[in-house]
């Protein structure tokens, strides 16, 4: 599986290869052999010293690092998938019941703001309790089962609306 990083806008896949006796990696397809010699700040690249200075920002959603290299500063963030996906997928629209059960709580009702991750509802099936979190940012659009009421497997039990730009 690949690990995709942003660099100065454009988004690269680079994947491990091997990590022993030295870091191989696949950049967009190329390997790469990464070393590092004893200085800190320094790495070699297929056998080419590069020296660096770093720095990290740590946001509440991303971890952004700063690189300056050869007079230039460049920006690297790691690209979560899964807020690519979401970004981008009406599916993530409706959150569906994963097996048949019924509804034990309810966190988030319409109108409400939520953010990926954020649990909507509580379901039980089987004596087990399983929290529904909101695939994407967004609004609660709609709370198809109130607590108690029972459902079926696949049956969509929360819409959301995309949150407002602003």
């Amino acid at each position: 599986m690949a690990l995709h990083l942003k660099l100065a806008g454009s988004t690269h896949a680079i994947e491990i290869v091997r990590r022993k006796p030295t870091l191989l990696l696949r950049v967009d397809g190329r390997l790469h052999e990464i070393a590092t010699p004893d200085a800190p700040d320094a790495l070699a690249i297929d056998a080419a010293a590069f020296s660096f200075v770093r720095a990290l920002e740590a946001e509440s959603d991303r971890e952004t690092a700063f690189v300056r290299h050869g007079g230039r500063t460049y920006e690297v963030g790691f690209v979560d998938p899964r807020a690519e996906i979401a970004a981008h997928d009406a599916t993530h629209d409706e959150i569906h019941a994963p097996m048949p059960g019924a509804v034990v709580s309810v966190h988030k009702q319409p109108g409400e703001t939520v953010a990926r991750g954020e649990t909507i509802v509580t379901i039980e099936s089987m004596k087990l309790q399983t929290a529904l979190a909101a695939q994407r940012d967004g609004i609660v659009q709609d709370v198809l089962r109130a607590a108690g009421e029972t459902f079926e497997k696949d049956e969509a039990l929360v819409r959301l609306a995309p949150a407002a730009e602003g």
